[in-house]
């Protein structure tokens, strides 16, 4: 992926605008990471007004989105939802045919959808508007319940920040987890956020008190080689095993087991970028225990191989380490 197009239409919202901004048309070659040829296009440049009374001057047209490897489409004024101009719905379909990622972030969901390209696909939008897409769009599979996703190369996001979430999912698959995690260090979020839009709906913050948990996820991270059980776990919290389930699944919005094995899966990608180590070794590092746990898992979460994701983002060189410090 070297090239991005973010779309922006009249109306359009300057938070989620700037998140697509944020995550790849920054320069971060200071990094280590090369920059995307990122421009803002528009059907017809110009003034482009956003919904908080001011404007930005757009200097391209949508010719350069139909090259482009990405489209990001922001979210447009609700009154439009039901409308899609024809020239953006032809590059959204042309994208889709060529096999171009195509992005959208919150409510830019109801314009993808509006294309066409999202019928008989699974898709999200922002929690409040589920109802009404799935009403508008009954050939999508509309899911409510997740922060982004991803269904072949056209990920949906959810309300707001989860469009952040989904722009480092695919950073992720473009540039490895180490690059992501330094563009995610940079903007001082976690890479990876579990949980879903659940744990955001009609509920309160999450007391201070819930920071208790910190101790035990941090000692989690370190032992992920061990066989962890949720009694185990519950212990170090001092609390019963029922009351640590609920409370790890109301804070993280993830079940101790689902959220100790994304861990384990980012640690295996690490490991396989940073080092020369053979894949059992890293299975039994990454706490997966064998080669053939640690294919499986990559097969279902990320759909490609170990030795595949190597080959694509290995990033090993003499000035880093080639072997971890490591316990027999």
């Amino acid at each position: 992926m070297r090239t991005v197009a973010v779309i922006v239409q009249d109306g359009f919202t300057p938070f989620e605008f700037g998140l697509a901004c944020e995550a790849f048309g920054l320069d971060r070659s200071n990094d280590g990471i090369v920059p995307f040829d990122f421009r803002i296009v528009a059907p017809e440049p110009g003034a482009i007004r956003s919904n908080l009374a001011f404007s930005i001057n757009v200097e391209h047209d949508l010719a350069f989105a139909d090259e482009a490897d990405l489209v990001v489409v922001t979210p447009v004024p609700k009154s439009t939802w039901g409308t899609i101009d024809p020239r953006v719905a032809g590059v959204l379909q042309r994208a889709a045919a060529r096999d171009a990622w195509v992005l959208s972030v919150c409510s830019g969901s109801f314009v993808v959808a509006a294309s066409g390209i999202l019928n008989g696909r699974r898709a999200t939008t922002h929690w409040m508007y589920a109802d009404r897409m799935a009403a508008m769009h009954p050939e999508i599979d509309v899911d409510p319940d997740v922060l982004y996703v991803q269904d072949g190369r056209i990920i949906t996001s959810a309300g707001t920040a989860a469009g952040l979430d989904a722009c480092l999912h695919l950073l992720r698959q473009e540039l490895g987890a180490e690059a992501t995690n330094k563009i995610a260090r940079r903007m001082v979020v976690p890479p990876q956020r579990d949980g879903g839009q659940a744990q955001f709906i009609d509920k309160p913050l999450p007391q201070v008190a819930s920071l208790s948990l910190a101790p035990v996820t941090d000692w989690m991270v370190q032992n992920l080689r061990q066989d962890l059980t949720v009694d185990q776990l519950a212990a170090k919290a001092h609390m019963s095993p029922r009351t640590f389930a609920r409370r790890f699944k109301a804070d993280f919005g993830a079940t101790p087991a689902a959220w100790l094995g994304r861990q384990r899966l980012i640690h295996a990608q690490r490991l396989l970028e940073k080092t020369d180590l053979g894949l059992d070794r890293i299975a039994w590092e990454s706490g997966f225990g064998s080669a053939a746990v640690l294919r499986q898992n990559f097969a279902r979460t990320l759909g490609t191989t170990p030795t595949a994701y190597r080959s694509a983002f290995n990033c090993r060189t003499d000035s880093v380490e080639t072997q971890p410090e490591l316990v027999a």
